[in-house]
């Protein structure tokens, strides 16, 4: 009976041991896990990145893609048929206007120019000829008329003195002298027109012969050679399958760009409006001009072509390289603007996340109007120097206590 109380007493003071040992554990575990008050405000206040509503010009527009083309650009051929004497330009040359650019050589013209001033002269000797003959019967005329006139007055004086017959005779010479009075002057207005035609055969030859002479119709450069001396250059109005050019010239001190506008923008296209042109492979930026557009959708590409008249007159831009046209289509002027990361849509509701006076959040909906890569245009529901939210708002809500930080929209766009 003594063992058995010895061994219960024994079992109790190793349960109080056990037990005094074992709460200063618990309670110091406790404590390393219990925050403190300044953990818990830095817990509430987070870090977020924010930027500033603020006025500026907006302008939105549309980037396209096109390559550049010469102003002008023709394919020179011979007016007439001809062996090419002489050819002044070769690829890359730099010509002006009315510049000879070839000669060719045309035997038969200069027999027909011959032939066309010797018929001219023949012509002109007729004229003369002719002129004399009318001088001639004009005075026959004269003569006649006058004993016609004499005899009559004296048959009129003194009817016994001549016979009826001698005034019959004047009469009939009178007349015999106007018809060939007539004659004469019909042949003179015959061979003057006959000189007027001479002429212009001669006149025709001669121009003829002055194709023979290729002159460039405008000013630019040579961009293909052709034909080679020696070579048979074609009529260039014969049948264009036969009909070989001389050489290509283009005018590239204007250059094209011309640029597929989509439908959707098309009422929005302006003429005189600048474009921004930039240039890939020169890694430079020139100024252009909306000059003129088709007035008529392509109905396969749903686009209407829009020509950019772009100045090179340091003729560093070639035709054929590429190049990104940005069109501005529309303008706003100190508008009220957030940046793109600060906007959210949901359900058809635009919002931003708003850092009130006291740094919290507010969730505040807004009326945006034009948009444009960066910015966003803010019609109502914001003022300028409003602090607003920008990258991820998924772990914000309304009512949080943060720490706003102003950041650079560069900084910002990979969220906080």
């Amino acid at each position: 009976m003594f063992k058995k109380n010895l061994c219960l007493a024994f079992c109790l003071f190793l349960s109080i041991a056990v037990t005094s040992c074992s709460q200063p554990a618990r309670s110091e575990q406790v404590e390393n896990h219990s925050p403190t008050g300044a953990q818990a405000g830095a817990d509430k206040a987070i870090t977020v990145a924010v930027a500033k509503v603020e006025r500026k010009n907006l302008s939105q527009g549309l980037t396209l893609a096109a390559e550049f083309r010469p102003f002008q650009e023709i394919d020179l051929h011979a007016k007439v048929a001809g062996y090419l004497r002489q050819i002044n330009v070769d690829v890359g040359d730099r010509v002006r206007q009315g510049q000879t650019i070839a000669t060719l050589e045309i035997p038969e013209f200069k027999s027909e120019l011959l032939q066309a001033e010797a018929t001219r002269k023949r012509s002109e000797s007729d004229v003369l000829r002719s002129r004399s003959e009318l001088q001639r019967a004009q005075s026959v005329y004269e003569a006649a008329k006058l004993s016609h006139s004499r005899l009559s007055s004296v048959g009129k004086a003194r009817p016994n003195l001549l016979a009826q017959q001698e005034i019959d005779d004047a009469l009939a010479r009178l007349q015999v002298a106007e018809a060939q009075l007539n004659v004469a002057k019909a042949a003179v207005s015959v061979t003057e027109e006959q000189v007027h035609v001479v002429e212009a055969t001669e006149a025709k030859v001669k121009t003829l012969a002055a194709y023979s002479v290729i002159n460039a119709p405008f000013s630019g450069v040579i961009t293909k050679r052709f034909a080679d001396k020696g070579a048979l250059i074609q009529q260039g109005t014969a049948s264009q399958t036969q009909a070989m050019p001389v050489v290509r010239l283009s005018q590239i001190d204007h250059l094209r760009l011309v640029l597929p506008v989509p439908e959707s923008v098309v009422p929005r296209i302006r003429l005189g409006r600048i474009v921004k042109v930039k240039v890939p492979s020169l890694n430079q930026t020139f100024d252009g001009k909306v000059s003129r557009f088709a007035e008529k959708v392509d109905t396969a590409t749903r686009t209407m072509e829009t020509e950019v008249d772009v100045p090179n007159l340091r003729q560093l831009l070639k035709p054929g390289m590429y190049a990104y046209a940005d069109l501005e289509l529309d303008q706003k002027t100190d508008a009220i603007t957030v940046p793109v990361q600060a906007v959210s849509r949901k359900e058809n509701k635009t919002s931003v996340m708003l850092v009130n006076a006291q740094k919290k959040l507010e969730l505040r909906e807004i009326i945006t109007g034009m948009e444009t890569p960066d910015s966003i245009e803010v019609v109502s529901g914001l003022s300028v120097d409003d602090l607003v939210v920008i990258g991820n708002l998924s772990q914000l809500k309304s009512g949080q206590t943060v720490q706003p930080k102003q950041q650079a929209l560069d900084a910002a766009k990979g969220g906080h």
